[in-house]
């Protein structure tokens, strides 16, 4: 399992005009290659009157689906410039589709590479960068008479700190990042002079901006 990695934010659109050609980018995070297809269809349907609904989109773990469509543009001047720059960009699990309403002005093979390729980049400045890191939601079983000092050190911590339920026992919800869960425990049994009980409650992955 993948511990980070990154992709966009979310859904987003731009648009760009070069040489009076309308180049109108829509861009979604994609899982499967079915959602992928769906997103890439909707746009389709949305733009039946478009010259090209040209796409790419690059799936999975290790980047093992990896899909371009020139859609009517000359071959290798739409889809593969769009999925390169996903590519360049580290983006994963990313479809991005750019609508093209031709102005009467033929852009050239540089020139459609070169335009493609802004369209896909202004699109992913749109959307935004999140890295995804993979994380462990630990579960802290306590006495009462522990809560004060371990709410205080973990406030004061680096770990996100995310619920904290009343029972028999204080049961505090902590995110360690995966590859720090022995510095975690033996941080939480050093606080509490071993008198907690620590559980891995499931496996998330947390979303962080990237700059």
């Amino acid at each position: 399992m993948r511990n980070n990695y990154q992709t966009i934010k979310g859904y987003a659109q731009s648009e760009i005009i070069i040489q009076k050609s309308r180049f109108i980018t829509y861009i979604q995070r994609a899982e499967t290659e079915d959602e992928a297809q769906d997103f890439i269809n909707s746009i389709k349907q949305k733009h039946k009157d478009a010259n090209h609904n040209c796409s790419a989109y690059i799936i999975g773990e290790h980047d093992h689906i990896q899909k371009a469509n020139d859609d009517g543009e000359p071959s290798g001047t739409a889809g593969v410039p769009m999925l390169e720059v996903l590519k360049k960009r580290s983006l994963k699990d990313t479809v991005v589709v750019v609508t093209r309403y031709f102005g009467g002005i033929k852009l050239g093979g540089g020139g459609l590479i070169r335009a493609y390729s802004k369209a896909t980049t202004e699109g992913i400045e749109a959307a935004g960068e999140v890295e995804c890191q993979l994380h462990h939601l630990m579960k802290i079983s306590i006495d009462y008479t522990w809560l004060g000092k371990v709410e205080n050190e973990i406030r004061n911590s680096v770990y996100p700190l995310k619920d904290i339920a009343y029972a028999d026992l204080v049961e505090i919800y902590v995110y360690t990042k995966a590859e720090d869960e022995l510095k975690f425990l033996e941080w939480v049994t050093e606080i509490t002079n071993g008198q907690a009980k620590i559980d891995i409650v499931e496996k998330v992955f947390l979303e962080f901006d990237v700059v």
